[in-house]
């Protein structure tokens, strides 16, 4: 489905919550837990975690079964071609680090009758969806590179693949995912969830497509070119990363997740939901 029509269907979906319901409850939580990431540099392994992540929301309850929130996650992606299992990996010789801070519109689902400030079941399944935006900065370093030194580079600014123009630093995302929730005492829940979230852009990681030419017209020839041509190609293996051979996978979007556990509590208003 192409991302318009997935953003007007979503947006649809949740004001039709929204003028259906009878009542509403609202609610705040946060987590905390880890951050992985699927892309250029990690092809193959989806629930590999690479750093912490955290975040908080505030929603509101439709029903025992509809919720709504605005949230806000934070998480810290990394990964390292020298540390993979796989050789042609190890041979490319690439890394990168990256903080995310995302924001995003997600709409609950809740399999059984359940709200944290009453219901019938103490606990369900529930799926979600949304829309939303991350913002990303990869970083590199090579602290054994006679080139590149000990310093940490951020490789937008270095147009690493030659391109004409500087990539954006943030994109559309669209999160997804499923978890648990169990109410505890009074107002009080517990859930746990994991997430993944297709962001649109492939540079993540900072990487893409094919090694660059270092005669291109958009490397300039100034005294960043031997640092342009490094962070293109950190490898020690004599002949590779030669000009227009492929630098990264045919993915066109990279992925990255976040799963933990949080902790919630639900404000219900005079307005109770009728069992």
């Amino acid at each position: 489905m192409p991302v318009k029509k997935l953003i007007y269907c979503f947006l649809i979906l949740s004001l039709w919550r929204i003028g259906t319901s009878n009542a509403q409850t609202f609610e705040l939580g946060a987590f905390a837990g880890g951050a992985g990431y699927i892309g250029d540099l990690n092809q193959d392994k989806p629930l590999k975690l690479s750093g912490l992540a955290a975040g908080g929301y505030v929603k509101l309850n439709f029903d025992p079964y509809w919720a709504l929130g605005l949230h806000y996650g934070y998480g810290k992606i990394k990964a390292d071609d020298l540390k993979s299992s796989n050789q042609q990996f190890r041979d490319r010789g690439l890394n990168f680090n990256t903080a995310l801070n995302e924001v995003s519109l997600q709409l609950d689902f809740n399999f059984l009758e359940y709200f944290a400030g009453g219901g019938r079941k103490a606990f369900t399944p529930y799926v979600f969806t949304g829309i939303g935006g991350v913002f990303f900065s990869p970083k590199a370093k090579y602290p054994n590179d006679p080139v590149l030194g000990n310093e940490e580079y951020r490789l937008r600014f270095y147009q690493t693949e030659g391109q004409a123009e500087l990539y954006r630093n943030y994109a559309l995302s669209v999160p997804y995912g499923l978890g648990m929730k169990f109410r505890m005492k009074e107002n009080w829940g517990l859930f746990t969830q994991i997430g993944y979230r297709t962001a649109y852009t492939d540079y993540l990681d900072d990487v893409s497509r094919n090694y660059p030419d270092a005669g291109s017209a958009n490397w300039p020839s100034d005294s960043n070119l031997p640092i342009r041509m490094r962070l293109a190609d950190p490898s020690a293996i004599p002949g590779y990363g030669a000009s227009g051979t492929q630098r990264g996978d045919f993915r066109k979007r990279d992925t990255y997740m976040f799963v933990g556990i949080g902790i919630s509590y639900t404000f219900v208003s005079q307005k109770c939901y009728t069992f």
